[in-house]
């Protein structure tokens, strides 16, 4: 098992695939002409699988594949066969873009959830927040996904006097749908000119649930980042992951590795660790994995606690979010 000084055990492994994306959210990519790692700087498929293998020997029972977008990659057919095959639960994270086009490698790797990134069920607001015109082809391939009886799981970033008049809309959606809608908190990234007045908190999208509907609370499977509900006669659920107002961070069992083979051992951390570098030398990187999550802080990469109110998001050391992993 690989555990930190908090006795908490790593067994979910999230694998950023490139830094690279079909879409500019503005949240996410500073800037629209973003210089992407080059393609030797990246993991390659037989590294990915080594260092995969090397985490599944040690208890990873879960990997998440990211990005930016992981279907970009060319080679991704042969990653996602090639990590479906370790006998571990094998999710992905992904816009949706590109969903049918690699729909037989996503079944033939046994995927059973697919978490898709959508902001908006506004095609003209999904052109503000994207920079690109492709909404109708994200809900077509979440359509596609429900129709071959994969889980479909909708990320929503909620953000003040953007999208927060959509939340009611979302929820809809899980009328008739095996769909959990999950609100996600505007978090402080390297870029992407967070300010506290733009985070719509988790008490704040609840009361705009409850406008509405009368939302149940699910027991929490163990290491949930999500507060999970239910409503009666929905077919799916909604949830909402508070990282800003109310952080979870005392079960967390999560390692990201970036597209360009540095571990961080939690999101908001300002260090990482090079197994790429240290692969490619010959080295034994088990010791660099396990000194890497034993360094972990209590909480939110021990860059900032309390009132999220007062972060000074110009102080926080860390990259963007592209370049870490959704």
């Amino acid at each position: 098992m690989i555990k930190d000084t908090f006795g908490r055990v790593h067994d979910y492994l999230r694998i950023s695939l490139t830094d690279n994306c079909n879409l500019r959210c503005f949240y996410c990519m500073p800037e629209e002409k973003y210089a992407f790692a080059p393609a030797s700087k990246l993991m390659q498929v037989d590294e990915i699988e080594t260092i995969a293998k090397l985490f599944v020997a040690n208890g990873v029972k879960k990997i998440r594949l990211t990005g930016g977008e992981p279907l970009v990659r060319k080679d991704a057919p042969k990653i996602i066969k090639s990590l479906g095959n370790l006998g571990i639960e094998l999710a992905i994270t992904t816009n949706g873009i590109r969903v049918h086009e690699m729909l037989d490698e996503l079944l033939g790797a046994n995927i059973k959830a697919i978490n898709i990134s959508l902001d908006t069920l506004q095609p003209d607001k999904f052109l503000k927040i994207t920079r690109r015109d492709l909404y109708h082809r994200v809900r077509s391939n979440i359509e596609l996904l429900l129709q071959h009886n994969i889980r479909v799981k909708i990320n929503v970033v909620v953000m003040k006097g953007l999208n927060d008049n959509e939340i009611l809309d979302f929820i809809a959606l899980t009328k008739h749908n095996n769909i959990e809608v999950r609100f996600i908190e505007f978090m402080p990234f390297s870029g992407n000119k967070w300010t506290s007045n733009q985070v719509f908190t988790l008490h704040e999208i609840l009361m705009e649930a409850a406008s509405k509907y009368d939302a149940i609370p699910v027991e929490p499977e163990p290491n949930d980042t999500s507060k999970r509900y239910m409503i009666p006669g929905h077919v799916g659920s909604f949830a909402v992951i508070s990282t800003m107002s109310e952080p979870f961070c005392d079960t967390c069992n999560r390692m990201r590795l970036t597209a360009d083979g540095k571990l961080k051992n939690c999101l908001f951390s300002k260090d990482e660790t090079d197994l790429l570098g240290a692969l490619r030398r010959g080295e034994e990187i088990l010791p660099l994995i396990q000194e890497t999550i034993s360094a972990k802080a209590k909480a939110l990469g021990g860059q900032f606690s309390g009132v999220f109110e007062n972060i000074d998001a110009s102080k926080l050391e860390n990259r963007s979010m592209i370049t870490i992993g959704g």
